[in-house]
């Protein structure tokens, strides 16, 4: 009786409040529409995401080095992910909801989806590394703070804290992108994506591609981190920000949308059958 009264007080026949179906709507078309990229449409989207987090980065150093405040610092690094919004680049990590759900209701196949991860990943620390060299050639007086900021990350030991730092870099970036599919007013798009800025960046939490390119920018500034110190952090960092973003935001998301994903899939059998039989 509580789904047929739903659907009676609703706009619309989903199974869901109607916010939800429109949101899910936006989060599967959107996925699939990314999932179907061409390989070289995914490395220059790739790229200028690898820019635009590198702008964050630079924002976030300025005023690390005017205020020695990680809080403040984080807002600004919100630049960063505004531009990326706003330009409709691509991170590696905001690609755990959209394309998975796409994927989970049969949109695109796993391997648009790892040829999506794997390009857009590689794109984003190609490009990242290239900006944070140049952002480092212009201002030099970083150097102390990229050092120190660098060795938070790699020189932190494996454990329960770090693999929760992780996992909350990973999630909270995924919560970001969903609530940003939550609207589709611009200035609370932009809201929410301050609000991640400040969390991932102002926290110091472990968001893999962000706090490369903040190793990558000590290395470049003559810092004794090395490339393989940064390899042995990335490596379970990466891995941690996945399970973040998959358990706790897009696991989530489709349970609470089950019978969408279900009608979606449905919808979809029933449009690649070039001659279905009436009497099923």
């Amino acid at each position: 009786m509580s789904e047929q009264r739903r659907r009676d007080l609703g706009e619309t026949d989903a199974p869901v409040e109607d916010e939800l179906k429109e949101s899910f709507d936006a989060t599967i078309t959107e996925g699939a529409e990314r999932l179907q990229r061409t390989f070289r449409n995914i490395l220059v989207t790739g790229v200028f995401g690898g820019f635009e987090i590198g702008l964050g980065v630079m924002a976030y150093l300025a005023v690390l080095h005017e205020t020695d405040n990680h809080l403040l610092a984080g807002i600004a690094f919100s630049v960063g992910l505004v531009a990326l919004l706003l330009a409709h680049s691509e991170l590696f990590t905001e690609n755990f909801l959209m394309p998975v759900a796409a994927l989970v209701a049969r949109e695109g196949t796993g391997w648009q989806l790892v040829k999506l991860w794997g390009g857009t990943l590689v794109a984003n620390l190609v490009a990242g590394w290239m900006f944070v060299w140049i952002v480092m050639q212009a201002f030099p007086q970083w150097t102390g703070i990229v050092d120190e900021g660098a060795r938070h990350f790699v020189d932190a030991p494996f454990s329960l804290q770090t693999v929760a730092l992780a996992v909350l870099g990973g999630s909270t970036i995924t919560l970001m992108s969903r609530m940003q599919q939550g609207t589709t007013n611009e200035v609370a798009k932009i809201v929410a994506t301050v609000i991640g800025g400040f969390l991932l960046a102002g926290l110091q939490l472990f968001p893999s591609v962000l706090d490369s390119l903040l190793i990558f920018a000590a290395i470049h500034s003559g810092s004794d981190v090395t490339y393989g110190q940064w390899l042995g952090w990335f490596g379970y960092t990466l891995l941690f920000n996945v399970l973040g973003g998959l358990v706790l935001v897009t696991l989530l998301r489709l349970v609470r949308t089950k019978e969408l994903l279900e009608e979606r899939r449905a919808a979809g059998t029933i449009a690649s059958d070039p001659d279905p039989d009436p009497e099923d």
